[in-house]
């Protein structure tokens, strides 16, 4: 884990400090790669709606697809289920097929899937605060929530006090999306 992201730090340092096409290209295939490697295909399933009672000392299930080798998923996990969910973590050799099972496009793509009993999705660092509060009361036509990407600082991807900004998007049926919450500081995770 150490490793990715000194890999991530130094191609995001070049990609700061050049302009060349040729170093995005080369970021954006390092993302695809790592993304990727944390990935068994499944039979397609349909999103039910409704709210589940999830009271703050109340465990609850959700299934996360992860790759049995990516550390931040195992943190992510472990965040979850000291947050009060009970997550049966599972390691399978094709993410891209689950991805494709539950409808998370690309753009909204990370390492790891989690979803609920009722087949809501989250895709990669949500925070289990906006987890729980999704499923307290999901919005119409909302499939889920998604973090694209691996930003730092959100739960798995702690460096130090290292933090970046970022957005959870709200997932809608229909295949758009929208913004569900932005994440400025790392205590608005908790």
């Amino acid at each position: 884990m150490k490793e990715i992201m000194k890999m991530i730090n130094s191609a995001m340092h070049l990609l700061r400090n050049s302009k060349s096409s040729a170093l995005a290209l080369l970021f954006g295939a390092f993302t695809l790669l790592a993304l990727s490697a944390c990935s068994e295909p499944v039979e397609s399933e349909t999103h039910s709606s409704g709210a589940i009672d999830a009271a703050k000392g109340e465990a609850i299930a959700l299934t996360t697809y992860k790759s049995a080798t990516c550390g931040c998923c195992q943190l992510w996990v472990d965040h979850a289920n000291q947050q009060g969910f009970a997550v049966d973590a599972q390691n399978v050799d094709d993410l891209n097929g689950i991805k494709e099972r539950f409808g998370i496009a690309p753009q909204f793509q990370s390492c790891h899937t989690s979803v609920s009993e009722n087949n809501f999705v989250f895709e990669g660092h949500v925070p289990a605060k906006f987890v729980r509060q999704f499923l307290q009361n999901p919005p119409a036509n909302a499939r889920g929530l998604a973090v694209p990407a691996m930003p730092l600082g959100s739960p798995g991807m702690e460096v130090g006090d290292r933090f970046t900004p970022y957005e959870i998007l709200l997932l809608h049926k229909d295949g758009s999306h929208g913004v569900y919450a932005r994440i400025e500081n790392a205590q608005q995770q908790f």
